[in-house]
């Protein structure tokens, strides 16, 4: 590349493994090395003070972020992360990850991605919505329903979306539904935007499955992270497709059964308490373990990197599902293609596309004002998720190149040929 971006801007793990993972498909696409800086670096990085009045009368102050990588293809989408370890380089890396997915779905957008740094669980309700409107008060400039469209993401919800919307709808003076996705239904929501993540996860298993000729029935699987994500993919196997659940974790316990484990007493123990800490349905491990259990199907869906140099070769799996952004380093990258017969792996920015994808749905309902049935809008996400995991699966079979590779050659030539087309203003 040629001269970079001040690195204490960006400077964190998962963008540099953003940025590792673009110089070598760069390579691979020969792309000329002036022309990969206006490819990767954000167009437009945002930091903001976002002030509240706490419950206890204080003041306090906490970090903001909001990336919007590029614009060339139409607006920016992307989640908002409320997380304590939140950080302006992190941001930037999921913006980019999220650009070659909406590339790679054939959707209308560029990436972004915001949040704040802050622990959730340490605020009251009426301090979240205060953070909530605050934040979005902080965006107005840089956002809007043309221009950047947010949606949840870890530590965000339903709620957090609808105090972004009303903020917004008041600073303008009328009801923008577009301006977020992921918002309650009564507001302008989509039928089936909370499942879509963990639905296109399943979905993409099972046709993983379908490829190797493996039938679902019976197979064993590992979820890490039991959020959202995984417990919707982990529940759309379960119960419809007969998968064994053999493992599974959230951010404070893990726990492996090689006999299965009953998902109804996990996701009762759940309605009840805030997380697995306390549950005794299944015995412990250690998380770094149960990501090495045999298993025919692993989906890492909480955190990036967990999959790394020291794991990679390790794994039992027969299928790996990136249900999380980066879960997979490049180090195990090089690992894993060496082990392209043992492991069929389902990339991230293909895995987990089923929920940008549907609020782009969600988006497009707002601004015509109309709206699907949940079955509609399920059709219409397995339709593109097909088509992505089709020419995935070709490409990498056609160059003998891994299923990343592929994935991103697809999203990044498409999103160079969006800029070359459009050409360099003024």
């Amino acid at each position: 590349m040629s001269k970079p971006a001040p690195p204490s801007l960006y400077q964190d793990p998962a963008f540099d493994m953003a940025k590792e993972q673009f110089r070598l498909i760069s390579e691979y696409l020969n792309i000329p090395a002036d022309e990969r800086d206006r490819l990767f670096y954000p167009k437009r990085a945002i930091s903001v003070a976002v002030p509240i009045h706490k419950d206890d009368g204080t003041t306090a102050v906490y970090q903001g972020y909001r990336v919007q990588h590029h614009l060339s293809m139409g607006p920016t989408k992307g989640g908002t992360r409320f997380a304590p370890s939140l950080n302006m380089g992190e941001v930037a890396a999921l913006s980019i990850w999220m650009s070659w997915k909406c590339a790679l779905a054939g959707l209308p957008f560029g990436g972004a991605k915001g949040g704040v740094c802050v622990d959730v669980r340490s605020l009251s309700l009426r301090e979240l919505e205060a953070l909530s409107r605050r934040y979005m008060q902080e965006m107005i400039p840089f956002v809007g329903p043309k221009i950047d469209v947010m949606g949840p993401d870890m530590g965000t919800n339903e709620q957090v979306m609808a105090w972004f919307m009303d903020t917004y709808s008041m600073y303008i003076g009328y009801s923008v539904n577009e301006i977020v996705t992921g918002k309650p239904i009564y507001l302008g929501g989509s039928a089936g935007r909370r499942e879509s993540t963990g639905r296109g996860v399943a979905f993409l298993v099972e046709r993983a499955l379908d490829q190797l000729k493996i039938s679902p029935v019976g197979c064993t699987c590992i979820v890490q992270g039991f959020g959202n994500v995984g417990s919707v993919a982990a529940a759309g196997l379960y119960y419809k497709s007969g998968v064994k659940i053999v493992g599974l974790s959230d951010a404070y316990a893990a726990f492996y059964d090689p006999k299965g484990i009953e998902l109804e007493g996990v996701e009762n123990h759940l309605k009840t308490n805030r997380d697995l800490t306390n549950y005794l349905g299944a015995p412990r491990i250690d998380p770094e373990e149960m990501l090495i259990q045999q298993c025919d199907i692993l989906i890492p869906a909480a955190v990036d990197r967990v999959i790394h140099g020291g794991n990679a070769a390790q794994l039992k799996c027969r299928v790996l599902a990136e249900g999380a952004n980066g879960p997979t380093s490049p180090e195990a990258d090089v690992i894993l293609d060496k082990r392209w017969d043992e492991i069929f792996l389902i990339p991230d920015i293909l895995c987990n596309a089923g929920g940008v994808i549907v609020s782009y749905f969600e988006w497009v309902q707002d601004l015509a004002a109309f709206f699907w049935n949940e079955t509609e809008v399920t059709d219409k996400l397995f339709r593109i998720l097909d088509h992505s995991f089709q020419a995935v699966v070709r490409r990498a079979k056609a160059e003998k190149i891994s299923h990343r590779s592929a994935a991103l050659a697809i999203a990044v030539e498409r999103v160079r040929k969006a800029k070359e087309t459009r050409g360099l203003f003024p």
